[in-house]
């Protein structure tokens, strides 16, 4: 079919006319039909012309159509139109109109170029003309897809067209003189591509998934699955029909749902959705293109996963109509027994979930139902405390519902009862005291040994034998003693209302009962007194420190009482002065203000400074009053223009008199004489100590010890002694004969001994003379300092038979040693002598 479109400016009334063919027809709005099977076997081309005639205008129009037997159309321009005159005659006149679309099959097999339609004006019979196409698809990318024909004006396609990239081109055709002038409007072409099932369709997804709940009734909605094709979806090409092609599992029927050929929505065509048996549908959808025709359609193919959903159809049950716990009386928090329940639902859902409810047998609320949530058990729990006593046993009878209602037409069966034995179980309890705490009233001063009261306890185990023992545990001032046997309390002391242990008049003693069971128990009590005041304290003076000026102004210091006793017992006071010392009345007064204050004044004008104490006597208002003398303080210092202590005086005032610090002197210096008569006495001690040292006797004589010395110095030429001092001194000659003496807190200086020297010893072994010597040259020493020091003396003593300690083999420094005396001493001392009395080898 074709279509004819005349534009005009005017929007009149245009009939259509086909001329002269019996072939085709037009409709109203222009369309052009072959009334018959059209058939150009032999021919090559079918022309069909069709009149515009404009109703109003009278105008004509008249379009001539070539169907040629390659599908080719001849168009040609211009267009033209009759017009009737006025006076009757015709004027043809150039109108644009529009070129019905050129219809191309996608995919085309044919042999390129395909010819398509030939442009032609009728004006290239007087001269040559030039035509060409622009427009995408020609000039414009995608470029070289049309091309036409110059010369000839043969439009044609240059390769096969996909309508699912590009749907339609337009094209815009010129005609043109060898020069290049236009001698024709340019005409619009439309070139439509005509779809072909070239495409598959395809689901938006591989799988798709949806759910249902259990129990849902046919008609019921459950999900939609969608699918898409690429072409035309105006034509059947892209008109998809789904159908389901299998189900799995085929229980309890092989066709549970049924799809929506056209929308893709599947619902539930049967009754039966069970979760507890079938949790999910696997379905195989198709879809069909060409409209669900299975010769012509493509097809393509999804899987649908339908999960069924839990509802609450199925009740817990109890696994057992009875079960048994037990439990000891007095705990709490403690799980008896262990309710276990079944339930098909899903697990861990609301569905699934119990809820436990206690309906009879526990009138008081003594226990409690919580939910395990992992094992869906029902913990049977005390919350109160039982006692067994009252009760020693329970029977109770429990209920389980889920946490969501059951669907509706599902009643409870009778397994969601069962019957709960508990045993309470006998312990040993505490014994109790009553009352607890227990009040006493009683007046402060109660001597020692007064019974005040028996306090006992009561043992809770009535089908036990078994006796009570009684002791303190809390008595923080120690006042009181009960009697292990019978509970009875009396005083060890006396009572004291003023101790720092009573708080508001009360004093709580904390006392323990103790039974014979196995393990015994025990229990407290507190007994609770209060203490009533009686006057036994006498007032002091307050405050009890005061200060003052040395002159005062004014003179007068107000002062009150302290009475640790309550009221009438303690004021109104009354206030006088001592008569000793006879210095308080004549330098100070006291008058009484009223019954709680009086005012002390100085008689004279000016006092030293220093700390007085005035002796003030203070009587109470009790039944028998108390009097008390207490000393008042008063710190007298000098006194700024303010009225204020200056600092020197402040720190007297702090506690220190004229008196005390004259007494803290003669101490101070007492220990110093003592500190250096003991120092005078430890060097007297130690002059005696070296005294002795030296003068042992020669059978105690140290010298053949082994001594450890701490240093071992340098070698013999490093030494500052005087060697040759060791030398017998009847042998030495005198320049070599002189005393060595050196004080441990000098070091020396040079070999050159500036020591006073001495003649030889007169016998040997006279070492007193020795040591005689050396004092008298200590004490000459002029660089001796004025105090004792330990000397070391180089000479050892006479009586040795070595020689220099440098060299043992030679012989002394001084002169030649005669060793036959060796021989002497006995067979020990013979190889001695033989060594040194021998002659040179």
């Amino acid at each position: 079919s074709l279509h004819a479109n005349f534009m005009d400016c005017r929007a009149g009334k245009v009939w259509f006319k086909v001329g002269d063919s019996s072939d085709f027809s037009v409709t109203e709005e222009g369309g052009v039909y072959a009334l018959r099977r059209l058939s150009l076997v032999g021919k090559e081309k079918a022309v069909v012309v069709v009149y515009a005639h404009d109703l109003q205008s009278k105008q004509v129009w008249k379009l001539k159509h070539t169907h040629h037997s390659f599908t080719g159309q001849e168009i040609l321009f211009p267009w033209r139109s009759v017009v009737v005159r006025g006076d009757g005659t015709l004027r043809r006149a150039k109108r644009d109109w529009v070129i019905p679309p050129i219809n191309v099959p996608e995919n085309s097999r044919g042999q390129f170029p395909e010819d398509l339609v030939r442009i032609r004006s009728d004006r290239d019979k007087n001269r040559m003309l030039r035509y060409s196409v622009t427009g995408p698809g020609a000039d414009q990318p995608p470029t070289g897809i049309f091309i036409i024909n110059p010369i000839s004006g043969q439009l044609s396609v240059t390769k096969p067209l996909d309508r699912e990239h590009i749907s339609n081109f337009h094209l815009r055709a010129h005609a043109v003189d060898l020069n290049g002038n236009q001698v024709e409007n340019p005409i619009d072409i439309v070139i439509n591509v005509i779809d072909q099932n070239d495409n598959r369709p395809e689901f938006t997804h591989t799988i798709f998934n949806g759910s249902v709940p259990e129990g849902s009734k046919p008609g019921s909605f459950v999900m939609t699955v969608t699918a898409v094709d690429k072409d035309d979806p105006k034509t059947a090409n892209g008109m998809l029909r789904y159908k389901i092609l299998s189900q799995n599992p085929q229980s309890p029927s092989s066709n549970m749902f049924t799809i929506n050929n056209k929308t893709g929505d599947i619902i539930t065509v049967a009754a039966g959705l069970d979760r507890e048996k079938v949790t999910q549908y696997t379905l195989i959808i198709q879809a069909t293109d060409m409209e669900g025709n299975p010769t012509y359609g493509l097809s393509n193919t999804a899987t649908t996963v339908i999960r069924i959903t839990d509802v609450n159809d199925n009740p817990p049950e109890f696994t057992t109509d009875t079960f048994f716990g037990e439990v000891h009386e007095n705990r709490v928090n403690v799980i008896v027994a262990n309710l276990t329940v079944t339930d098909k639902d899903q697990p861990h859902t609301s569905a699934w979930s119990a809820v436990y409810r206690i309906i009879a047998g526990d009138p008081t609320g003594r226990f409690s139902i919580p939910t395990d949530p992992t094992t869906n058990e029902g913990l049977l729990t005390v919350v109160k405390p039982v006692d067994f006593e009252l009760t020693r046993s329970f029977m109770l009878t429990v209920e389980a519902e889920n946490e969501v209602p059951l669907a509706r037409g599902i009643h409870p069966p009778r397994q969601s009862t069962a019957t709960v034995s508990v045993r309470i179980l006998d312990i040993n309890e505490s014994p109790e005291f009553s009352p607890n705490p227990k009040s006493i009233k009683l007046e402060e001063g109660l001597p020692a040994g007064s019974l005040l009261t028996t306090f006992t306890a009561q043992d809770p185990d009535r089908y036990m034998r078994q006796t009570i023992r009684y002791s303190k545990m809390y008595d923080p001032a120690n006042w009181l003693e009960i009697d292990p046997v019978n509970g009875r309390i009396s005083t060890i002391a006396i009572l004291d209302r003023e101790s720092p242990y009573i708080k508001n008049n009360l004093y709580n003693v904390t006392f323990m009962a103790s039974d014979t069971g196995i393990p015994p128990a025990s229990g407290t009590g507190t007994l609770q007194m209060y203490l009533l005041d009686i006057n036994d304290n006498a007032p002091h003076v307050f405050p009890p420190e005061v200060e003052m000026c040395e002159r005062p102004d004014p003179n007068a210091i107000n002062i009150t009482a302290s009475d640790p006793d309550l009221t009438p017992n303690a004021g109104p006071f009354a206030f006088e002065l001592a008569n000793r010392p006879l210095d308080v009345r004549r330098n100070w007064t006291l008058n009484r203000i009223n019954g709680e204050y009086a005012q002390l004044r100085l008689r004279i004008g000016s006092l030293a400074s220093g700390i007085y104490e005035v002796p003030i006597m203070i009587t109470d208002s009790g039944n028998l009053p108390m009097s008390n003398t207490s000393y008042l303080r008063v710190k007298v210092c000098q006194c700024d223009h303010h009225g204020d202590c200056v600092d020197m005086e402040r720190i007297i005032a702090a506690g220190l008199g004229t008196g005390a610090i004259i007494a803290i002197l003669i101490c101070i210096i007492i220990l110093l004489v003592l500190v250096l008569l003991f120092v005078m006495w430890m060097k007297r001690r130690d002059k005696e100590r070296q005294a002795k040292q030296l003068l042992i006797d020669p059978e105690d004589d140290v010298r053949d010890n082994i001594l450890k010395y701490d240093e071992e110095g340098g070698g013999e030429e490093d030494q500052d002694y005087d060697l040759s001092q060791l030398q017998q001194p009847d042998a030495l000659e005198p320049e070599c004969v002189k005393v060595g003496i050196r004080r441990l807190d000098e070091r020396p200086l040079h070999h050159d001994h500036q020591y006073p020297l001495r003649s030889a010893a007169p016998h040997p072994g006279d070492i007193g003379d020795f040591i005689h010597e050396g004092l008298k040259a200590a004490d000459n020493d002029p660089t001796a300092p004025p105090y004792d020091s330990l000397l070391v003396f180089d000479y050892e003593g006479s009586g040795s038979t070595a020689g220099s300690l440098s060299s043992l083999h030679s012989s002394s420094s001084c002169g030649d040693q005669d060793y036959d005396y060796l021989g002497d001493w006995g067979p020990r001392f013979r190889k001695l002598a033989d060594l040194y009395g021998g002659e040179d080898d």
